[in-house]
């Protein structure tokens, strides 16, 4: 089911990527957005797991409470070891990312060590190696990797609109390039917000089962959820939000409608109806 789950993603977010490239360029832009995704798609496989750490500036650990934490993690529950990175962000939060979780990466930043206890920061670890084991983290590379390219296309657009709108050939459709500015990153969007939100919940429910206490996952969730309205991350690429813990962007009232992650409210409740035997 993942690799079905996967081949409909790619072939989803290409298709999305030929048409906003085709609106640009007509049939030279499609080509060129098919080859791109071809780069993109084989990119994501082979390297989710340096594409993301690299952006946010990570530095591999062996040592210290973050590598100690997934190292007792995988043996109690018989995973295999990732590699561990530290971000230098103040802003508490925590993403994995990977093909495969031979080849898996779990990341989290210098901030969550200063206000996680021991037992929250295993839950929240945890809930990291459930989206390895549960196969979810090659989606979200790709999703992140193919809605930061429409982005980009969409900017783009407003270009060809400015400075190639007046043009007259068979290549230039203004109501094309307007439809594809606010429609492709609304898609792409929604892409995002079906994939992270259905996994967000099974990764807490495995999560809380690896650490052994839902508890512990349900008040990192909280500590995490404040620490992120006090101090948001810096710098954050829009497109690899759906991949941390908790939404690392500002945003609420009706934006929260379209958030990434589902209702803390709503996990935390779930953690907490939870009994792990």
């Amino acid at each position: 089911m993942n690799a079905l789950r996967t081949a409909a993603l790619m072939t989803l977010l290409t298709l999305l990527l030929v048409a906003a490239g085709g609106a640009i360029g007509g049939q030279g832009g499609a080509t060129f957005a098919l080859l791109m995704a071809a780069v993109m798609n084989l990119g994501s496989y082979w390297f989710s797991d340096k594409i993301v750490v690299k952006m946010y500036r990570g530095r591999e650990v062996q040592s210290g409470p973050l590598f100690d934490v997934v190292t007792e993690l995988c043996r109690r529950n018989g995973l295999p070891m990732p590699r561990v990175y530290m971000l230098p962000q103040q802003a508490p939060n925590a993403f994995a990312t990977g093909r495969n979780p031979q080849h898996a990466v779990v990341a989290a930043t210098e901030g969550i060590l200063q206000i996680l206890s021991r037992d929250e920061l295993m839950g929240v670890m945890a809930h990291e190696l459930a989206h390895v084991q549960n196969r979810d983290i090659l989606i979200g590379s790709i999703a992140a990797t193919f809605a930061g390219a429409i982005s980009w296309l969409a900017h783009m657009a407003q270009w060809a609109l400015i400075f190639g709108g007046g043009r007259d050939d068979e290549d230039s459709n203004p109501l094309a390039l307007i439809g594809m500015m606010i429609l492709a990153p609304i898609a792409a969007m929604l892409v995002q917000m079906a994939i992270s939100r259905s996994r967000e919940y099974q990764a807490d429910a495995t999560g809380a089962k690896f650490c052994g206490s839902p508890f512990s996952l349900a008040n990192a969730l909280r500590k995490l959820e404040a620490g992120n309205r006090r101090q948001p991350m810096a710098k954050v690429n829009e497109a690899t939000a759906h991949m941390f813990i908790v939404n690392p962007l500002k945003g609420g009232g009706m934006m929260a409608l379209f958030s990434t992650h589902p209702p803390m409210e709503e996990r935390i409740r779930r953690l907490e109806a939870m009994t792990v035997g």
